[in-house]
């Protein structure tokens, strides 16, 4: 191997706020150490992290709305993208997410290309994934069960994962850092915290409802969910359950991690992930944590190694639970559906179920302090040194 380092192109389509767009700029400073890292994106509009020092690449083809105008973008992004990958003499490149996936693998050139199934939405479209199969040299997923599934369903064995980092210093941190607009300051509350965009595959809904439930069993119950998007339908459903006092939704926070460590529960609702980044950074933060049995992720974070091959020995089709498991390191629910419904009126039994576990957490002092311990030794697991070695290994492989 030459002593020169290897050019290395990360590419995401923005670098908004995204799981995703976190691990990508945390891969580009750990990637540093090895290699000349670019980072393509398709839009610098609402850039929210810290690129100090790294080499951004705007191409500036923004997404626009209409299959015929997104087919335009697509062209126009991989002949862009290949002249970048040229003139840089790219021998490595890894994408985030299917349209950077697409871009990726259309431009592909001289250079090795990997793409990254990063969540279950990602395998939702068979058609994009035998695509991006076909003309990887690699598929990178951040879940066990994202491996398993291309295994099981494409036969594709050229597939390996590797856990998101997570800088557990840095989030407590951040976590520490004063803020003045809180809006839970009375004594003596519970807080249930949360943080997810208003998007279909964060379940929100689901989590308004059961804290509905969660509030008549103890009304010093407090919930906030952290995110994008527009909240009035979520703050309309509050009123209608009479809860709109107890419940808020500040919405984007460049630092959401005050107002989660603030609180005592963290719970996570979605039926679509990775591998969650804020699950794991409220585990940093030392939250107890519930969540729902989504397609992947959860189960491998709050599950030890035992429970987790015990369970897909008992459902090896990748099927949620559809029983609570008191995890390791935290509580694991059954799935909930992935269909909006913000009818105040109509909670679900899984809604129910969510609202049961939380419920019996706020009611132990015991059990809380029990997971929250657990909850911290677990995201120690998660160091950026392992992703580092990890992703390193798997890039020599095409020096």
């Amino acid at each position: 191997m030459s002593s020169e380092k290897k050019n290395l192109l990360l590419m995401v389509p923005m670098l908004h706020q995204g799981g995703f767009e976190r691990v990508c700029i945390k891969t580009a400073r750990l990637m540093q150490e090895f290699y000349n890292v670019h980072i393509l994106i398709f839009s610098s509009k609402d850039i929210n992290f810290d690129i100090t020092g790294l080499d951004v690449i705007d191409i500036d083809v923004p997404a626009q709305k209409g299959i015929v105008n997104k087919v335009i973008n697509v062209l126009k992004r991989v002949k862009k993208t290949k002249k970048v990958k040229k003139d840089l003499g790219i021998d490595i490149s890894y994408s985030f997410g299917s349209s950077a996936n697409y871009v990726n693998v259309l431009s592909k050139g001289k250079e090795k290309v990997l793409t990254g199934l990063r969540c279950q939405t990602d395998m939702d479209n068979k058609k994009n994934v035998r695509l991006f199969c076909n003309r990887s040299d690699q598929v990178l997923s951040c879940s066990k069960e994202i491996v398993r599934e291309l295994e099981r369903e494409y036969s594709y064995n050229r597939s390996t994962y590797i856990y998101n980092p997570l800088d557990v210093s840095d989030v407590q941190d951040k976590g520490a850092e004063e803020i003045k607009d809180y809006p839970f300051n009375e004594p003596d509350v519970k807080v249930i915290s949360c943080m997810g965009r208003n998007d279909y595959i964060k379940g929100i809904w689901h989590l308004v409802k059961a804290f509905y439930l969660v509030e008549k069993a103890h009304p010093e119950a407090r919930l906030i969910v952290l995110g994008a998007g527009d909240w009035s339908d979520y703050r309309d459903m509050a009123w209608s359950l009479g809860i709109k006092e107890k419940v808020a939704f500040p919405g984007v926070r460049k630092n959401p991690f005050p107002y989660v460590a603030k609180s005592d529960v963290y719970v996570c609702s979605s039926n679509h992930e990775g591998f969650p980044n804020a699950v794991l950074e409220a585990m940093a933060l030392k939250k107890p944590l519930i969540s729902a049995d989504c397609k992947t992720g959860p189960r491998e974070i709050l599950l030890n190694e035992d429970q987790y091959n015990a369970l897909i020995k008992e459902i090896p089709n990748g099927d949620s639970i559809t029983k609570p498991i008191e995890g390791e390191f935290g509580i694991l629910v059954p799935d909930m559906s992935e269909e909006v419904n913000m009818d105040p009126e109509d909670i679900s039994d899984e809604e129910r179920v969510l609202a049961d576990q939380i419920i019996a957490l706020l009611d132990s002092d015991e059990k809380m302090k029990h997971y929250s311990e657990k909850a911290y030794e677990r995201a120690l697991f998660y160091t950026p040194e392992k992703y580092q070695a990890s992703a390193h290994e798997i890039f020599k492989r095409y020096e």
